[in-house]
């Protein structure tokens, strides 16, 4: 009898959106000749149309960093070998945080929330992040974007087919408490230890996750033992995962996890 000796890739889903976002990016690595899991968060097993009929969600909203930090931790520890880790938005930052446990053999953090102590002033990232913060109004209700807000925040650039496709496909309601935890100790990385090869995806349209946070990010790893390298791609806004083209990032990550096979 053959073992199955395929890399399992976990794909780590970021807020506001299903883990239906990685359909196509599972298809794609599948095709490459890996195993792929794209597991829900706690209590988003459901369509994101569901999902947005239960808003408000006191179960959803009750979500904080460090449960999920636990949850994606203890999948990853279910496996025979590390997983290869690729996240999205905070899937990125829980990635960096697995990373830094030992969990992953390598990561692929696709415009990351940055860890604790890495901010950005720059308009656009304040205006996106203001309504999810949720500042002034209950943490026991979770937020729901606006088409509008969706627009700004996610899919800027695209033609307003594609814009309303995505909010109806993809966008579900979120904790307000989670992301207000990513600028906290939950957050921490300790950037001067060793690590497993760590690649930064930064996209120069996006609103929420400017590039120049991305790269600051990547900057404060110091270890000069450990792979870690970035790279930008020109009209990519925090769509990316299903903004037209995403093939092309796609195809570029395969081909680094390739070239750093650990």
């Amino acid at each position: 009898m053959q073992t199955d000796h395929r890399k399992t890739i976990l794909f780590i889903t970021g807020a506001f959106v299903s883990n239906e976002c990685w359909n196509e990016w599972k298809d794609f690595f599948n095709n490459k000749g890996y195993k792929t899991i794209a597991p829900p968060w706690p209590f988003k097993d459901a369509s994101p149309e569901i999902l947005r009929k239960r808003h408000p969600d006191a179960e959803v909203a009750s979500i904080r960093l460090t449960q999920l930090i636990d949850h994606f931790g203890e999948i990853a520890r279910s496996f025979d070998e590390k997983p290869i880790i690729i996240g999205h938005s905070i899937g990125g930052l829980i990635g960096q945080i697995l990373n830094q446990k030992g969990l992953a053999s390598s990561v692929v953090a696709i415009h990351s929330v940055p860890p604790q102590g890495i901010m950005t002033f720059k308009f656009s990232f304040l205006k996106a992040g203001w309504g999810p913060l949720g500042f002034f109004t209950s943490t026991k209700k979770t937020f729901q974007m606006s088409f509008q807000q969706w627009q700004y925040a996610f899919a800027n650039g695209l033609p307003l087919e594609w814009q309303e496709k995505g909010y109806q496909q993809l966008s579900i309601p979120e904790s307000k408490l989670v992301v207000r935890d990513t600028i906290t100790s939950a957050a921490k990385v300790e950037f001067s230890r060793p690590h497993s090869p760590l690649l930064f995806i930064a996209g120069e349209n996006d609103h929420t996750i400017p590039k120049q946070l991305n790269l600051d990010n990547y900057k404060k790893y110091s270890d000069k033992n450990s792979v870690t390298d970035f790279k930008a791609f020109p009209g990519r806004n925090h769509f990316v995962l299903g903004q037209p083209g995403w093939q092309e990032v796609a195809l570029y990550i395969s081909e680094w996890l390739q070239e750093n096979k650990n």
